[in-house]
C-alpha cells in the first residue's frame, strides 16, 4: 500500500521506524528501554481491560472475544502478550517493514494476529469496530495528534474503551525524554522526539471527551534511577496513559 503523504503520517517518522525496524525484538537493542518500559504499561493495561470486561487475568485466555486494535503496534511487543490472553488482535502500523517483522515473529510464535500497513481513517471509512483501541506513544509522532485521537475514538464500540499513551509537553520531559534518554543516556536515537509534539495530560483528555468519552484514569509511568526500573506512578508530568469509556 502506498502511503500518501497528504494524510496523517510525517514521511521523516516513517523513515526513521523504517531504519529501526529489525530492532524491534532485540531486547538488547536500540528498543531496549522500550521492552522494559512495555512489561509495565501492559500491566496496567491489562488490568484496565479486565476491569472493564469483568474479566479474570489469571483465568485461562482470559480475553476470549475481547477485540482489540493496536495502533501504531510496531513488530507487535503488545499485541503478542495481549493475543496470548485470548484477544483477538488487529495490529496497525504505517511502516511495511514493522508489519512484515510483526507477522513473521507472530507466525514464529504461533500466534494468529491480523496484522495491516495502514491508518486508523482507513478503518474509520471501513466502520470497523473494537472493544479496545489502543494508541500508545504514537499520537507525538503524527502532525495532527487530535486528528488521530478523533478516528481512534470513531473505531470503539460502545461500553469499549479507548487507551492513549504519550508523553506531556513539560520542562521535565524536555530534560528527561529528549535531553537525558537520546543524548545523554542514548536510550533512544537522536530526534526520536519532537518536544513541541507533545501533549499535555489535559489536552488528550480534553481531546476524547470532545468525543463523548468518560476519562475513567490517567496515570503516570516513571523511572527510577536508584532502582533502574519503571513503575506506575501518580506523576504524569513525563510519561502518562490516559483511559477513557465511549458510554453504552
Amino acid at each position: 500500500m502506498k502511503i500518501d503523504e497528504q494524510i496523517n503520517i510525517d514521511p521523516t517518522e516513517l523513515e526513521r521506524f523504517t531504519r529501526l525496524a529489525d530492532e524491534w525484538w532485540n531486547p538488547d537493542g536500540q528498543f531496549r528501554p522500550v521492552h522494559k518500559f512495555n512489561l509495565v504499561r501492559l500491566a496496567a493495561i491489562e488490568n484496565w481491560i479486565a476491569g472493564n470486561f469483568g474479566r479474570d487475568v489469571s483465568s485461562s485466555a482470559p480475553f476470549a472475544d475481547i477485540r482489540i486494535l493496536d495502533v501504531g503496534c510496531g513488530a507487535g511487543l503488545m499485541s503478542e502478550p495481549l493475543a496470548r490472553l485470548g484477544a483477538t488482535l488487529v495490529g496497525l502500523d504505517a511502516t511495511p517493514r514493522n508489519v512484515e517483522i510483526a507477522r513473521w515473529h507472530a507466525a514464529q510464535n504461533g500466534l494468529d494476529i491480523d496484522y495491516r500497513n495502514s491508518l486508523a481513517n482507513r478503518l474509520v471509512e471501513d466502520q470497523e469496530r473494537f472493544d479496545v483501541v489502543l494508541n500508545l506513544e504514537v499520537v507525538e509522532h503524527v502532525p495532527d495528534p487530535h486528528q488521530l485521537i478523533k478516528e481512534c475514538s470513531a473505531l470503539v464500540k460502545p461500553g469499549g474503551i479507548i487507551v492513549i499513551a504519550t508523553i506531556s509537553r513539560t520542562l521535565r520531559s524536555y530534560l528527561f525524554a529528549i535531553i537525558g534518554a537520546e543524548h545523554i543516556l542514548r536510550w533512544l536515537p537522536k530526534g526520536t522526539h519532537r518536544w513541541s509534539r507533545f501533549l499535555r495530560p489535559e489536552e488528550v483528555s480534553q481531546s476524547i471527551e470532545q468525543h463523548g468519552y468518560e476519562i475513567i484514569d490517567v496515570t503516570g509511568v516513571s523511572f527510577s534511577p536508584t532502582r533502574s526500573r519503571w513503575a506506575l506512578s501518580t506523576d504524569i508530568g513525563v510519561n502518562y496513559m490516559t483511559l477513557a469509556r465511549r458510554p453504552k
